[in-house]
């Protein structure tokens, strides 16, 4: 497979001279083209050409996919992935909060060894990395009676 080479946007300097060049178009694509030339902010038919390369050399090249998105779109992404960011964080720290409680509950109830809690501690790093932290009560409750 190719490796995409990254396109440069800009023209190379003030000093550079367009090139005239042929263009065969459907006449269907010069009505659409007709059409959007004043949303793009287009002045003539070769300024719209021109940046409609410069964008599809971009994006087939895989720079900065962000140029190439519409920025309302780009808008929406950030606030959906910060708004999740923003919801898991809660929900974390509730969790934690919750999980706390439940351990000060034991604590006060049990008396175990530090010994004993630091096997177990070490025991639940291994079985969390190992379930990539899909652990259950069942599990908990099965080695607790002599099971693996």
């Amino acid at each position: 497979m190719k490796r995409r080479k990254a396109v440069n946007l800009e023209p190379n300097g003030p000093d550079e001279i367009k090139t005239r060049i042929p263009v065969w178009l459907y006449p269907s694509t010069l009505e659409v083209m007709d059409r959007t030339l004043e949303t793009a902010g287009c002045k003539s038919r070769s300024e719209f050409l021109e940046k409609a390369a410069l964008f599809y050399a971009g994006y087939v090249s895989g720079q900065d996919a962000c140029e190439f998105l519409p920025a309302a779109l780009t808008d929406a992404l950030r606030s959906t992935v910060h708004d999740s960011e923003n919801r898991t964080c809660r929900l974390l720290f509730k969790l934690a909060v919750e999980l706390d409680m439940v351990m000060n509950v034991l604590a006060a109830g049990m008396e175990i060894p530090q010994e004993d809690l630091d096997r177990l501690r070490g025991r639940c790093v291994r079985e969390v990395k190992s379930t990539n932290g899909s652990v259950t009560l069942k599990d908990a409750v099965d080695y607790q009676r002599g099971g693996a």
